[in-house]
């Protein structure tokens, strides 16, 4: 694989190694086939993106042959969670942003580009971007995000570490010192308050 970004340093059989020098990068369809190639088990991924949204600075972001690096997840959050990086990985590429911070990222990133905004649904209390918005978000997923992963324990150890050491401008945990921070926290902050004021559809 040609990459443009400096091999990390850590060893050949690091964790860090299978999600920053990886072999290669998986699809939303080859994530949602029913021969999974995700483990069910606790672990850290990464993704990866070939057309960032706009505002997203990436200057000092790892790049893996024209896919830039912007945002590590994990599963479980804590020994006490049943969670694991597949159920985790399928639902950033279907679900809704109501249960992924990732999906309520991209989507206020995105709105005014694929024509989408935050709403009420359900009693109210919940935010997604409506089932048209939702499609409409997973459809730029499946064409401009791919993801990889690596099986490890207490995941939230490497995470934490990847945050620390790597350019990731969509990671707001643990991330204060990114540059965009307040600038996406803002962004997250003004659509969602705009989405509670307005009805429930």
């Amino acid at each position: 694989m040609t990459r443009s970004s400096p091999a990390p340093t850590a060893g050949s059989n690091s964790p860090e190694r299978a999600l920053l020098r990886p072999e290669r990068l998986f699809t939303a369809a080859e994530v949602r086939e029913r021969d999974c190639p995700i483990p069910k088990a606790a672990g850290v991924y990464a993704w990866y993106f070939d057309a960032p949204p706009v505002p997203v600075p990436v200057g000092g972001c790892h790049v893996v042959d024209g896919w830039t690096l912007l945002y590590v997840g994990i599963s479980p959050k804590s020994d006490a969670s049943r969670q694991t990086i597949r159920s985790r990985i399928r639902y950033h590429y279907r679900g809704n942003a109501y249960g992924s911070t990732l999906r309520l990222t991209l989507g206020c990133l995105l709105a005014d580009e694929i024509g989408i905004g935050l709403r009420r649904v359900g009693s109210g209390t919940r935010l997604t971007f409506g089932a048209d918005g939702e499609a409409r978000l997973s459809a730029w997923m499946a064409e401009h995000a791919r993801v990889v992963w690596v099986v490890t324990g207490e995941p939230w150890l490497l995470e934490e570490r990847l945050i620390r050491e790597q350019t990731l401008p969509l990671n707001l945990d643990q991330n204060r010192h990114s540059p965009f921070h307040q600038q996406l926290s803002a962004l997250r902050a003004e659509q969602r308050a705009r989405a509670r004021q307005g009805p429930i559809p």
